[in-house]
């Protein structure tokens, strides 16, 4: 193979040939797509798309370069990057490096050059499935070979794989932002954190402690927090069991917000179950209801209005597996109807599928975070 040549293979034998950038190498992974048409450093840097490999539908990806200041977190996640073209030549007075320097620099394989229409909509049809990518000399079958034997998603805790190790304090707000002044003491469970949400806990008031994902809820409490926070982190929620439990044990003893894999930890941990989606919802326009009688619920702001979402998963929680009387349904999706908040009726505790904190995306849901400090408010002892 050449070497400015790179091949994608499906687990299903579909390939496709297009052009190496960034790192050099083979990797495998979940092939998904992502609609948004920004925001791709955000993405490179979220710690959810481990063990994935990640399409972008917008044709020109990389066109105002790279700025550290987007990034979620401390490194790459993602097996590789597949766009249609590959700008060449950032334009933007933030950018520090180019897409091309970025994903050499942190060892990510890029391929630019295919027909992505093409892949999206195999995808759709066919469902997220194993894939491998190569700029080395391997043949369509082998490659083929090489993604049905990749271990895929099911079954897999990758927490272990990108949360912190020790604890730590977060200071910084949002850019440009006043933060309230502190007066709650928040623990955010680190599953897979994204940096913006610790930014708008700190603008909302909040002293936030970071805790590594196998904290025991007797370690968190033993802090004596007004609220924690499940973040949201890559896998299969159902590989959790440990720390769905811990989660469990925490519930009427504290004010409990999820985000994402967050929020199916905490359907788990009130008696659901989770199941993997079809392609998953990847982008920064997803519609989502919320529900409630108008007059305003509580899970945060009025009923019966449609946000414009970011999201980021592949798992969800089964409706039908959640106990009646004690679990309430606040938001839906308009695509699929599948849910997307949960609130227990008897502690306070509620979740989100989707990521109000936004990065990037639209800020339709940023007064979630508002929700979470009138909790903690109302139930501090």
């Amino acid at each position: 193979m050449a070497d400015d040549q790179a091949l994608l293979a499906l687990e299903d034998g579909t390939t496709f040939r297009g052009h190496s950038f960034g790192a050099t190498g083979t990797a495998t992974g979940e092939v998904v797509f992502n609609t948004a048409m920004t925001g791709y450093v955000e993405v490179l840097t979220d710690p959810s798309y481990r063990g994935q490999m990640v399409a972008m539908t917008y044709p020109l990806i990389g066109n105002y370069g790279v700025s550290p200041d987007d990034f979620e977190s401390r490194g790459l996640w993602l097996s590789a990057f597949i766009v249609k073209e590959a700008a060449r030549r950032p334009s933007n007075w933030r950018s520090r490096m180019s897409l091309d320097d970025l994903l050499r620099e942190r060892g990510v394989l890029g391929i630019s050059g295919i027909d992505t229409r093409r892949l999206v909509k195999h995808i759709r049809e066919a469902g997220a499935m194993k894939a491998a990518v190569s700029t080395e000399a391997l043949g369509e079958r082998e490659l083929v070979a090489l993604a049905r034997e990749s271990p895929g998603l099911v079954g897999r805790d990758l927490v272990r794989e990108v949360a912190c190790t020790e604890s730590y304090e977060w200071t910084e707000p949002l850019p440009g932002r006043e933060p309230a002044p502190p007066r709650y003491d928040v623990v955010v469970m680190d599953y897979g954190l994204k940096r913006n949400i610790l930014r708008l806990l700190v603008t909302s008031g909040c002293r936030v402690r970071v805790m590594p994902a196998y904290a025991t809820a007797q370690e968190v409490l033993a802090l004596g927090p007004d609220g924690v926070m499940l973040s949201n982190g890559p896998g299969d929620p159902a590989a959790l069991g440990g720390i769905v439990e811990e989660v469990r044990r925490m519930l009427g003893r504290v004010p409990v917000f999820g985000i994402c894999l967050g929020h199916q930890i905490l359907g788990q941990a009130m008696g659901g179950r989770t199941s993997k989606l079809k392609f998953g919802h990847h982008g920064a326009n997803h519609p989502v209801m919320r529900l409630g009688n108008g007059e305003g619920d509580e899970a945060g702001g009025a009923g019966g209005r449609v946000e414009i979402t970011s999201q980021n998963h592949g798992f969800v929680v089964d409706l039908d597996s959640l106990p009646e009387g004690s679990v309430e349904v606040t938001h839906v999706n308009l695509n699929d109807r599948t849910v997307e908040g949960l609130r227990c009726r008897d502690v306070p505790a509620f979740s989100v599928q989707y990521h109000p904190e936004a990065a990037p995306g639209p800020h339709d849901s940023r007064y979630l975070f508002e929700t979470f400090t009138r909790f903690m408010a109302e139930n501090r002892r």
